[in-house]
């Protein structure tokens, strides 16, 4: 019967105390609570003689077995010790379905559950902060501190200075997701990696906002067909406080550059010219996922996704109140199109 401030929520998850068999970390930055989870489930499964599993639940799993929730929370393995399930707040991961396994005594292992920012009186938080042996862990933006303190330990383990300047700019670019903060900052010294001290020259030229990263993460996801990923980072990012509307203008500005390099191909250029055409230039990284997807998106694809994007678009700002709805089901949308027809000519070949 536990709440935990966000400033009280590092020590709690550092100094875990192992009554607590049922944890939820919830609020605005998606990073602080995946990496907690992990640390949490980590912990709780290696807390057992023997360690138990960790199994992760996705809400996708559930649609094909809406009971396997309840089922591996409830069952004792034959083997090994105590499951921790890991999963996350969804249509059918909530209060409601949560309740019988922490108020009754159900849950025969551990459970660690993400979710995005809940209110004081959310049916979710109050289950997890008044149940016992449970407790809700809130998780907020990394302050200006934290940032520093992360960049410092990052930098310090590779063997690497930073100059003020480059510090004072990591600081102000870095966003407050904090997997994409060490992504970040992991891609930047391994770009550095023959120099002992990194520049703003060394910043400007590698880190890019991390929100943009965050949402073209999703874009991508999605336009390569990869719809459970498209959806998970899309949580992410909404729970971060990414704006849904600015993900359908992502996608909308990805397909339109798609469609510009469809039809440099088309027109019997090489894809090493026609990706150099494109502006703003492309991320190395990316190039990657552009030529994949210019494989599987004709010009006749790309128009009718056009008509989909507008439609999301509208509607979205119309309905600002589901706008987080209408953008998941765009990106679902693009995702089947690019993997139905990545199969189909997957069969032909």
């Amino acid at each position: 019967m536990t709440a935990i401030k966000a400033q009280q929520a590092e020590q709690f998850l550092k100094t875990l105390d192992l009554r607590y068999r049922a944890i939820l970390l919830y609020g605005t930055d998606a990073g602080v609570i995946a990496e907690r989870a992990r640390t949490a489930a980590k912990k709780l499964a290696e807390s057992s003689d023997p360690p138990g599993e960790i199994l992760r639940i996705e809400d996708a799993d559930l649609e094909l077995e809406p009971d396997r929730l309840l089922v591996e929370s409830q069952t004792i393995p034959m083997f090994g010790g105590p499951k921790v399930i890991h999963t996350r707040a969804s249509r059918r991961v909530n209060a409601q379905v949560l309740q019988p396994l922490l108020q009754n005594g159900a849950l025969a292992g551990a459970l660690v559950v993400e979710a995005g920012n809940l209110r004081p009186d959310d049916s979710l938080r109050v289950l997890f902060e008044k149940s016992p042996n449970a407790a809700a862990v809130a998780c907020y933006a990394d302050e200006t501190r934290t940032l520093d303190s992360i960049i410092s330990e990052t930098l310090e383990q590779a063997g690497v200075t930073i100059t003020r300047e480059a510090r004072e700019a990591l600081i102000a670019r870095l966003g407050a997701d904090r997997a994409l903060t060490r992504g970040e900052l992991e891609k930047l010294v391994l770009y550095t990696r023959s120099k002992r001290q990194i520049t703003i020259d060394d910043v400007d030229a590698i880190v890019g906002d991390a929100s943009e990263l965050a949402i073209e993460t999703v874009v991508l996801a999605a336009a390569s067909g990869d719809a459970r990923r498209a959806v998970q980072e899309f949580d992410r990012v909404v729970a971060s406080g990414e704006s849904p509307q600015a993900v359908i203008s992502a996608v909308q500005r990805h397909m339109q550059r798609l469609h510009r390099l469809r039809a440099s191909l088309e027109r019997g250029q090489s894809m090493d010219a026609a990706l150099r055409q494109l502006r703003p230039p492309i991320h190395f990284k990316t190039r990657p996922h552009l030529e994949a997807q210019c494989r599987i998106w004709t010009i006749e694809k790309l128009n009718t996704s056009f008509s989909h994007i507008a439609d999301a678009a509208k509607e979205a700002r119309l309905n600002s109140a589901v706008e987080a709805s209408i953008a998941e089901r765009l990106l679902l949308d693009i995702a089947h199109t690019a993997k139905s027809d990545a199969s189909a000519r997957s069969t032909q070949a």
